[in-house]
């Protein structure tokens, strides 16, 4: 079905070559027709890589195989195809993954642990490898430098507007540059991000620095945005260094000298995922939650967590309906520390209960105005301690209904 673009979409920003990253995208007809839907990016030889994936215990081959290969630290090249998840689909999924790898190493003439997969659509139905295959070796003779907005666009599904992010940072006197993209719209409760993102960098990273820069970005960023509670089969973010860019040699163990390329590669996974709370599947409405006053951070994200999936604060936010009882409930309902006559609540920054009743001379008319807005702001202090955390996530509208009962369809 066509879908209109969300009202919260961002636009695609221009985004700039990676020295030493090539890319481009074909149309394979795996699932979709009209429309490119393979992408590829090769990298040169030394390229690190760190990957976080898909805590679902029911993966996707291509995540199998990527885990796998992370080990190794290197990569050379990277291959993408949506419409069909890969996931279910038993030997025949390996299988795909193989013949995919054995492809792509020929034509990169590379080990097969250096080519890394992901897939995004379908659950349960057989990819058509011969398509994919078929597809890579005239790709391969046509990638570019400046293909990255066709990339962004190409791993989308019911996506409803292409994300991508640029930023540059310093190391020492030398500038790199960081491009990110993300596809993600429904089955998105990522427990480390959303269903697919893709980082590349000039920077001369080791790849145990690289994960850890990656690792703790995800939290505060994938990791805390959802659209509906549903944590995908295909989640995966991988960050490719291309060690091109000169600049001082990074230490074994990073240090210092990375301070502004972590702050480059933390906004990156900040924004992607803000941009798929933007464009959850039939989204009017983006909502950010601010717990404090929990017993822990750890807590605080728990209980974010719970307002922002409960369907009845959802609604409600679609409505513009001031029904603070909601929050409370999903307060409630966490599994967290909480006490009733601690628990205060503001929604766009005015107070509607203070220590577990209604605030004095509380006026719900700014708060129904606040949420005919487009992005609504939520604040719970819990009163019981010094942890804090920011949710994000969207209203939920007959839409979503509409989008997913005819997915297959």
């Amino acid at each position: 079905m066509a879908m209109e673009v969300s009202p919260l979409a961002l636009p695609l920003p221009a985004l700039p070559a990676i020295a030493g990253v090539a890319l481009g995208t074909a149309a394979a007809a795996i699932r979709y027709q009209g429309r490119d839907d393979v992408t590829m990016m090769v990298f040169p030889a030394g390229t690190t890589v760190a990957g976080v994936f898909t805590l679902n215990k029911c993966p996707g081959a291509p995540v199998e195989w990527c885990r796998a290969a992370l080990a190794g630290g290197k990569a050379r090249a990277l291959v993408v195809n949506a419409g069909n998840s890969n996931v279910f689909t038993g030997r025949a999924g390996r299988e795909t993954c193989a013949q995919t790898v054995a492809t792509m190493a020929q034509l990169m003439g590379c080990e097969p642990r250096e080519v890394f997969l992901a897939s995004t659509g379908v659950i349960g139905e057989k990819l058509p490898t011969e398509k994919l295959t078929a597809a890579l070796p005239g790709l391969a003779g046509r990638l570019t430098a400046d293909a990255w907005q066709q990339a962004a666009r190409a791993i989308m599904t019911t996506d409803t507007f292409p994300k991508g992010v640029t930023r540059t940072a310093k190391i020492g006197e030398a500038v790199v540059t960081i491009n990110g993209i993300a596809k993600g719209s429904g089955m998105i409760m990522p427990d480390m991000a959303t269903m697919l993102s893709f980082l590349a960098t000039d920077a001369k990273i080791p790849a145990p620095v690289l994960q850890k820069i990656l690792s703790n970005g995800i939290g505060p960023s994938f990791n805390s945005v959802t659209v509906d509670s549903d944590t995908s089969t295909s989640d995966t973010v991988l960050l490719f260094a291309t060690g091109a860019a000169a600049h001082p040699q990074v230490p074994a163990e990073g240090g210092p000298m990375l301070g502004d390329f972590t702050r480059a590669v933390h906004e990156v996974l900040m924004e992607l995922a803000l941009m798929v709370a933007r464009d959850g599947e039939g989204a009017q409405k983006l909502i950010r939650i601010d717990v404090t006053g929990a017993v822990s951070d750890q807590s605080a994200h728990r209980i974010g967590m719970s307002v922002a999936n409960s369907p009845l604060v959802k609604t409600a936010i679609a409505a513009a309906d001031a029904n603070w009882g909601r929050i409370v409930m999903a307060v409630g309902k966490a599994g967290e520390p909480a006490e009733r006559d601690r628990l205060s609540i503001a929604v766009g920054g005015v107070w509607m209960a203070r220590e577990g009743e209604l605030a004095p001379d509380y006026d719900e008319a700014p708060v129904t105005a606040h949420m005919q807005g487009r992005e609504v702001t939520i604040t719970i202090d819990i009163g019981l301690g010094a942890g804090k955390a920011s949710i994000y996530t969207c209203d939920l509208t007959h839409a979503y209904i509409d989008i997913n009962g005819s997915y297959r369809s």
